[in-house]
């Protein structure tokens, strides 16, 4: 899940770094036309700009074409853009275990500190996360939980990624691939709701509503569903309403006022 705050998510961080990439690219010329410049026998960069390029300009195909040419010739960023794009069914037919294979290979490769590719990286770790938390249907790739944890793990303490940090904290609470450790937990919904994320805000406000911190518990989810996005208020505004119905008239008036407040970076 894609939460809200100033991560909102790897890859929209990386998309952004793309955008940055693909604003100096060619113009709406066709792919592989001498005109434009750029041919199958181009450099992988030359490749990756035409191929955001023509994304970008809606021609997804001539994307697909440009970042495949790239990816053989070993750029990381297009290796990643063809997965993302295999992965949601945009611009190709969606295809989780060609996404997974092409994820892997970016993860396999690793990364040196303070790469360029060190995003793409951190984002093939996430989305192989979620691949082996869930399996893939009909394909080889099974659920395997403890390795869902521990990629979890990597992104979040070596890269300090707060929707990786979230993730593993909702692993250890439910004893997804281990046991459950809800201190652990705790500790990293801590770091990704100090990282920006709405979503860790409201959970950890949850976990603490229940060892009893009522106030404070009620005024965490309350503050991240104002500020959560569209797409996890739902979650987040059942989780917080079952809350609400539990505590006092005065704890509610209390926890509303403290809310108010309240960022999802601001200190325990």
């Amino acid at each position: 899940m894609m939460r809200a705050g100033e991560l909102k998510s790897l890859r929209m961080a990386v998309l952004g770094m793309s955008l940055a990439v693909g604003a100096t690219a060619a113009g709406p010329a066709r792919a592989f036309d001498p005109s434009a410049g750029v041919t199958k026998e181009s450099g992988p960069f030359a490749l990756f700009k035409f191929g955001f390029s023509a994304y970008k300009n809606g021609r997804k195909d001539e994307a697909v074409e440009a970042y495949r040419y790239a990816a053989e010739k070993g750029h990381t960023g297009s290796r990643w853009a063809l997965a993302n794009m295999y992965a949601y069914g945009d611009g190709v037919a969606e295809n989780d275990l060609e996404a997974f294979k092409i994820y892997s290979e970016i993860a396999q490769q690793g990364v040196e500190p303070g790469s360029e590719d060190t995003g793409y990286f951190v984002n093939a770790l996430i989305a192989l996360a979620g691949y082996y938390r869930r399996g893939i249907p009909d394909s080889p790739v099974q659920a395997d939980l403890p390795q869902a944890r521990q990629l979890y793990f990597q992104a979040a303490s070596t890269f300090g990624i707060a929707e990786a940090q979230f993730q593993l904290a909702r692993m250890l609470l439910s004893g997804e691939g281990g046991t459950v450790n809800v201190q652990q937990a705790k500790k990293w919904l801590n770091r990704a709701r100090k990282n920006g994320h709405a979503g860790a805000m409201g959970v950890f406000g949850n976990v603490i509503f229940q060892e009893g911190q009522t106030v404070r518990g009620l005024a965490y989810m309350t503050a991240a569903l104002d500020q959560c996005s569209p797409k996890d208020r739902p979650w987040l505004q059942s989780m917080q309403e079952q809350a609400f119905s539990l505590a006092t008239e005065d704890d509610r008036r209390v926890a509303i006022a403290m809310a108010q407040n309240m960022h999802p970076q601001a200190d325990e």
